[in-house]
């Protein structure tokens, strides 16, 4: 028993905004079906660090494991057919495209609540459906949302160019809430029988994810900006941010100014002012921690109540995940049947705990079985053919 498990999605996103908000349902035990073109999803093709894993992209083995692949010509007016009759079985359609495109292609949500009056239908896109910047085709991707909503030129230090985050954090935060929104609308319908078009979009959560600052911002009416010496958050005091030592580097996060003095043995550290001050604080503090190794500071910082962290890379983060037999990281087959590592769901259930079912699937590896198992006597070989 899962979750999801009673639950149908017809899936045509690709990249990471749809992909992981789906590989994200079918954990939880949805049966996914992922609809690609023939040649299969782009992603597929992306070289990570400029190799693959047997052939194919390691970011398309990342989020696209538990789910079925049929592979079909969405120009043809039969696989159109076919797929919105294949929607009568589903619960959602999710569907990650420009504005527009699905219902150029007679796949739009109209079309298939037509079919299913009670159907969930959810779009994510790059700025919204009706934007300015959407009606003028501006590609929307993570990089230049990230740039054209502010988080870019707030991360770094003052004299940095705009620094991007170090892994497609907008979208992540997007397939996150539209997963979020997909669960709502499904309880919605259970709730009142009503079927609703779900709408979430890259610029929209690049926001959001600012609430804190923006609301600080427009309430105080003052601007934030960046320090000069690296404090982690533009809008908060010292000593927030990473640190050198001289075996690496240390985070230390909120902490009273006079408490790490002390814990530190540098009492001049209390006499300055932790936000006016906040550069000339990370300076000192860090001509300190530079003299002793980072578990000599966290020996310091940690019994005094400071919050502080070993900075690792992300090969030590998996390496432990590895050593204490974590969850976190599955072995499934690969594409060539060897086993490979991924990262698992990182949500934990006491009675519907998510499943390793299926390895990422190969392009069209359950067209016929799909087909079959939704038409019967009335899918022929012909028709599998047309659909590829």
């Amino acid at each position: 028993m899962q979750a999801l498990d009673s639950i149908r999605v017809l899936d045509f996103t690709q990249m990471m905004l749809g992909p992981f908000a789906t590989q994200l349902l079918a954990d939880l035990g949805a049966d996914v079906i992922k609809v690609e073109r023939p040649a299969g999803e782009w992603e597929r093709d992306l070289a990570m660090m400029g190799d693959y894993v047997a052939g194919q992209s390691a970011a398309f083995l990342a989020m696209n494991r538990n789910k079925r692949s049929i592979a079909v010509d969405l120009k043809d007016p039969r696989a159109t057919s076919a797929l919105l009759d294949l929607a009568r079985t589903c619960d959602v359609v999710v569907e990650n495209f420009r504005p527009g495109v699905m219902d150029r292609l007679g796949l739009g949500y109209n079309d298939f609540k037509a079919v299913k009056n009670d159907i969930i239908y959810c779009s994510g896109s790059g700025w919204g459906r009706d934007t300015a910047l959407a009606e003028a085709g501006r590609p929307g991707q993570d990089l230049l949302i990230q740039a054209m909503s502010g988080l870019a030129a707030s991360t770094g230090r003052r004299g940095d160019p705009p620094t991007p985050a170090g892994t497609a954090i907008v979208d992540h935060a997007t397939a996150l809430t539209l997963a979020t929104g997909i669960l709502a609308a499904l309880v919605a319908r259970n709730t009142h029988g009503v079927g609703q078009r779900v709408e979430v979009d890259l610029y929209s959560v690049a926001i959001a994810m600012q609430c804190q600052e923006i609301s600080a911002m427009v309430n105080q009416h003052t601007d934030y900006h960046r320090s000069e010496s690296g404090i982690g958050q533009s809008w908060l005091s010292a000593p927030f941010g990473i640190y050198e030592t001289s075996d690496g580097w240390i985070a230390i996060a909120m902490a009273p100014l006079d408490v790490v003095a002390a814990a530190v043995e540098r009492p001049e550290l209390a006499t300055f002012d932790a936000w006016t001050e906040r550069d000339p604080v990370k300076r000192a503090l860090e001509a300190v921690t530079r003299t002793n190794t980072t578990q000599h500071w966290l020996d310091a910082l940690l019994p005094n109540g400071i919050w502080a962290a070993q900075v690792r890379s992300t090969k030590d983060a998996v390496d432990e995940l590895r050593l204490t037999n974590s969850g976190l990281l599955v072995t499934v087959d690969g594409p060539d049947g060897a086993p490979i590592e991924l990262i698992g769901c990182p949500i934990t259930f006491s009675a519907t705990p998510w499943r390793q079912r299926l390895a990422p699937p190969r392009v069209g590896e359950h067209t016929a079985a799909i087909l079959g198992d939704a038409f019967g006597d009335r899918v022929s070989s012909e028709s599998t053919d047309h659909a590829h």
